[in-house]
């Protein structure tokens, strides 16, 4: 819902939303013994994006992204959830290694935080490294639920011992607004290495012959686009100075969209992804992310200027997805130069291809069926869509044993795999071996193969689904639960 700047500009009371590191304090330092250590509120508010471009939405504690918590490893805490909305919500810990009870999904029994009520939660926050926290409702066909809202703020885990080998970090959330439904066509293919497989390109094509419905299903597009809740040229530049190590911490908070992200004249030193230290630290011309992927890296500042990082896509770049980087001494215009192509690829951080060797593999092949539910797109794993009302399918698990899924996508969409409670040792992508990455979240390219490892080590049920929103609604799920 886009609001007019002028109506509301004295009655908004808008305070500056988060900036590359602002933090959220915690609530210990400031209150007596037994109160909790953060607070979180959910509410709905107004997010100036730029002075013509007020937002709407739901938002954590009045502002777009919600605050930086920055945790200790190891050492609990206690969180206070308010919901000031009128309807359920939850609030899911990304690639956290905590109890289903508080992990904030309601397939695994997450309980929800009540309209206009609160829930106290606590857990001991593992493992290190850059994680999120976001709502995890489904919203189905209402584009004013679920992650298409503000609902997202970023987590650092500090480790008990952290030397860093960078002057100073900044944190980049990257997120779409405005968003609304259209006919499909198919997903651009650019981002990550590897080639369709033709025996999955014409399973795709067997699908939608076999289809009730020849017309694409919905999709959902947006109108204006922020890093850190601030459309581009908006909010205050990331100021540096020649020389320095600068880690940056960026986050991909968007429901449905493959995010890039290019800094002209620079490079990105890749040290990890979704906060896991990579074990070949690799230099890239741009990063590519997927829905809830995370990307540190250091760029050294050593080309002086005013420059505008952002997406390479020039629609979404000149409709607000960029953040200016400024010099220290350097004035003018922000200048973008697009980097010359560059694919994703995920074996090029990985440190060989020696893997442990599975107690099991489990299979799935992924299939889109065209409008078939209610005009949305129905996902299938091996022939079967999630049912919210049976909590099915669900694969038993037993503690201790390392398992390896195997992924087939007969679809042109790219799918960022997400397994909560858990991470996974990438394996196999689009035909290559690998070992040594771990992650929470992974891109599975349209017509491609893609593999991984995880050790059943968290009892209790886990939730595995596609981060783009409208496939996790609309089948594309699934549980593992311990026996």
């Amino acid at each position: 819902m886009k609001i007019d700047r002028r109506s509301l500009l004295k009655a908004a009371g808008l305070t500056p939303l988060l900036r590359a590191e602002t933090n959220l304090a915690p609530a210990a330092a400031q209150t007596p013994d037994g109160k909790p250590d953060y607070t979180i509120r959910i509410a709905t508010g107004l997010a100036e994006l730029a002075p013509d471009h007020i937002v709407s939405t739901t938002l954590y504690n009045g502002q777009f992204p919600g605050p930086l918590i920055r945790f200790r490893e190891g050492q609990r805490v206690v969180v206070d959830i308010h919901n000031d909305t009128d309807t359920p919500e939850l609030v899911h810990w990304h690639g956290q290694m905590i109890p289903s009870d508080v992990d904030g999904a309601a397939e695994e029994g997450t309980p929800f935080i009540p309209a206009h009520g609160v829930r106290r939660v606590s857990f001991v926050p593992k493992p290190a490294g850059f994680r999120f926290y976001h709502t995890h409702v489904v919203a189905l066909g209402d584009l004013n639920r679920g992650t298409y809202t503000g609902q997202a703020g970023p987590v650092y885990i500090d480790p008990k011992n952290n030397p860093g080998a960078y002057d100073r970090e900044v944190f980049l959330v990257m997120k779409e607004f405005l968003p609304s439904f259209s006919r499909g066509g198919d997903m651009a293919q650019d981002a990550l290495a590897g080639s369709p497989i033709p025996a999955l390109q014409e399973m795709g094509k067997k699908a939608d012959r076999e289809a009730r419905v020849k017309t694409k299903g919905f999709e959902v597009g947006y109108e204006l686009f922020c890093i850190n809740g601030r459309m581009g040229g908006h909010g205050e530049p990331v100021r540096v100075k020649q020389g320095e190590r600068v880690l940056l911490h960026v986050l991909n908070a968007s429901a449905t969209e493959i995010r890039s992200l290019a800094l002209p004249g620079h490079a990105f030193r890749v040290v990890a992804l979704d906060g896991n230290p990579v074990p070949t630290p690799a230099t890239v011309p741009v990063l590519w992310l997927g829905t809830a992927e995370r990307v540190s890296a250091i760029v050294e500042m050593t080309h002086p200027g005013v420059w505008l990082m952002g997406d390479l896509a020039d629609d979404d770049r000149g409709h607000g997805m960029s953040i200016v980087v400024e010099y220290a001494g350097q004035k003018g215009k922000p200048q973008w130069m697009a980097p010359k192509p560059f694919h994703w690829d995920y074996t090029m951080f990985g440190n060989g291809t020696a893997q442990a060797a599975p107690d099991e593999t489990m299979e799935f092949t992924i299939v889109k069926h065209n409008a078939a539910q209610g005009g949305f797109n129905q996902w299938t794993l091996n022939g079967i869509p999630f049912s919210m009302e049976t909590m099915k399918p669900v694969y038993p698990v037993r503690q201790g044993r390392r398992y390896r899924l195997k992924f087939r996508n007969a679809s042109d969409d790219i799918h960022p795999l997400h397994l909560h409670r858990h991470s996974f040792e990438l394996t196999s992508v689009a035909g290559k071996p690998t070992a040594g990455v771990i992650k929470d979240v992974v891109m599975l390219g349209g017509y491609q193969e893609l593999a991984f490892d995880f050790v059943a080590d968290n009892p209790g049920k886990t939730l595995f689904h596609c981060h783009q929103q409208l496939h996790m609604d609309f089948g594309f799920m699934a549980l593992f639960d311990y026996t």
